[in-house]
């Protein structure tokens, strides 16, 4: 299913051509695999021999006692698993790798390829154990942790999939970029699954940008808009809105793309079609904001409450452009409500807690806002609200701290972590002084 990626596979007869499907899980993967599997050869009795990904060779790895009864054995057996592999032979493979890693239950390198075969096969449980072996032998190299993490997702323990794929990116996957490409996808999809929509669209945007393009992809950024808590897979060529989800998807995949006329297109096209179903016009309004058209947005957002009334985020998103717009008591009473509809969206609470800034209500602002920040701790454009406040109240030690606490995270966002609250230019702006 899907687009087909042109591959490079090892054969017995030296690389080989093979057209692959893409899939949520495999396609990505498979582009990133080349940077581990296609790597400098070693010799093992005259067999060519890819060694495992990792800053030391397998042979470096401390031996076990039982690594030392039958050497020769070991190496044929090794040699042959490789052969094995190398001829698509996969089953015979998994066998002598199977084999290999009873006698040496060190050898990063046949734990490594016996995870990858039962990976491109969709034997999920079988390579997580395989990788979670090679992680655990090899504890400071990225891949293993990656592949672990993939390997989770597929079996649907979202948190241990989260948990290692955090631990690759921070072991690093060195110049590995597809791969990389790979655990963002994933880190997309795993928001999705968590509610985080917004940090879902960036994510998978940033794909898009970088000119990646899948039909899964697609599927995964019409989640994303659309706010839909479900996997690319679950959508179905049979699934009711799957049309829906797609032409949204394309649309927010040119506007990713900075393809500001095809999204403009496609977004017109979405709306007139499917302009009535839910967060339909709130996707559309967030398009045109991006695109500085205000004007337009709250016309898009008017008519998401006129469908949908309780559109928490669709009453945030105008009382932000009254805010910009200066029209404080136009935009409080929308915040407030917005707020009691759904008083667990931070969203709710910063705008909120902005207008009655903006409205001299300083103390209930602060309220709003040290909510906001226990919701959202790593967004900047809060605590330069809240130094703001803080000052205004006169509470210095509370405005130092939100001051260096927005210069911090400020920094972190520029490094690539976007924000997930409206834009209001606060990221580029100075904290107030007291």
């Amino acid at each position: 299913m899907g687009e087909k990626f042109l591959l490079f596979k090892q054969s017995a007869r030296g690389v080989s051509h093979r057209r692959l499907p893409f899939r949520p899980a495999t396609g990505f993967f498979l582009l990133g695999l080349l940077g581990c599997l296609l790597v400098a050869h070693t010799n093992i009795k005259g067999q060519r021999r890819v060694p495992q990904p990792g800053s030391a060779p397998a042979e470096q790895v401390a031996a076990t006692p039982r690594e030392s009864a039958g050497p020769q054995n070991f190496d044929t057996i090794a040699a042959a698993a490789t052969a094995a592999r190398e001829a698509d032979k996969i089953d015979e493979a998994i066998g002598l790798y199977r084999q290999a890693v009873g006698l040496r239950p060190a050898w990063a390198e046949g734990w490594w390829f016996l995870g990858t075969l039962y990976y491109d096969h969709d034997k999920y449980a079988e390579a997580a154990q395989s990788f979670k072996q090679t992680a655990q032998i090899q504890q400071k190299v990225g891949a293993p942790w990656a592949m672990l993490g993939l390997c989770e997702f597929q079996l649907a323990r979202y948190d241990e999939a989260k948990a290692h794929l955090e631990q690759a990116r921070k072991l690093g996957l060195g110049d590995n970029t597809e791969l990389t490409r790979v655990m963002r996808y994933h880190d997309g999809l795993l928001s999705i699954l968590k509610g985080d929509f917004e940090k879902a669209q960036e994510t998978l945007g940033s794909l898009s940008y970088e000119g990646v393009k899948s039909e899964e992809l697609i599927i995964s950024l019409g989640l994303a808009i659309l706010r839909i808590g479900m996997t690319p897979k679950e959508i179905t060529i049979d699934y009711p809105d799957r049309a829906l989800i797609r032409r949204a998807g394309l649309a927010e995949h040119f506007a990713a793309e900075k393809n500001m006329s095809d999204a403009q297109r496609e977004y017109d096209m979405v709306v007139r079609d499917y302009g009535k179903l839910p967060n339909v016009q709130y996707a559309y309004g967030r398009f045109l904001l991006m695109n500085r058209d205000d004007e337009g947005a709250q016309a898009a957002f008017e008519r998401e409450l006129q469908n949908w009334p309780k559109h928490a985020l669709a009453r945030c998103q105008l009382a932000n452009i009254k805010l910009r717009n200066k029209d404080i008591e136009g935009g409080l009473p929308l915040a407030e409500e917005a707020v009691k509809i759904a008083p667990r969206l931070p969203l709710g609470h910063y705008v909120f807690g902005r207008l009655l800034l903006e409205a001299g209500q300083n103390d209930r602002a602060i309220v709003e806002l040290e909510t906001a920040s226990q919701m959202v701790p790593n967004e900047p454009k809060i605590y330069f609200a809240l130094a703001r406040a803080y000052t205004k109240a006169k509470r210095k030690q509370d405005a130092d701290k939100a001051r260096a606490t927005f210069a911090r995270l400020s920094q972190v966002e520029s490094e690539g972590q976007g924000s997930v609250l409206p834009d209001d230019n606060s990221a580029t702006a100075k904290p107030p002084q007291p």
